[in-house]
């Protein structure tokens, strides 16, 4: 999974997110650090789908966040649910191959109920 297009801090909460509801290669401290360039920063993890996504609270995020995901079809499928548990995501595009796909989804912060 690839996020960029905000601020490291949103990155954070994305990939601390996906801490709480999957395992992943980065560590719930590993904070993105900020680019100093003016070119766009991508940071990437990856993550174990394997397992059923557990329940984690909605995150704030300052700003919309672009994700992209790639794996085979049920992963992608499981790994946006897990996104879709923590924050409202817009598909914004796709390509599918023959055994993996690639979406690109929109994050915002999920309404709270009152």
């Amino acid at each position: 999974m690839a996020v960029s297009d905000c601020p490291p801090e949103d990155a954070q909460t994305v990939f601390s997110a996906l801490n709480a509801v999957f395992v992943s290669d980065r560590a719930t401290d590993d904070a993105p650090p900020d680019s100093a360039g003016t070119g766009v920063t991508v940071w990437a993890a990856t993550v174990d789908v394997s397992a059923p996504p557990a329940e984690a609270a909605p995150r704030r995020l300052t700003a919309p966040v672009t994700a992209t995901v790639q794996g085979g079809y049920w992963a992608v499928d499981r790994l946006r649910a897990g996104l879709a548990s923590v924050f409202a995501l817009q598909e914004v595009g796709s390509t599918s191959g023959d055994q993996e796909q690639e979406a690109q989804l929109r994050l915002v912060t999920r309404p709270i109920a009152a």
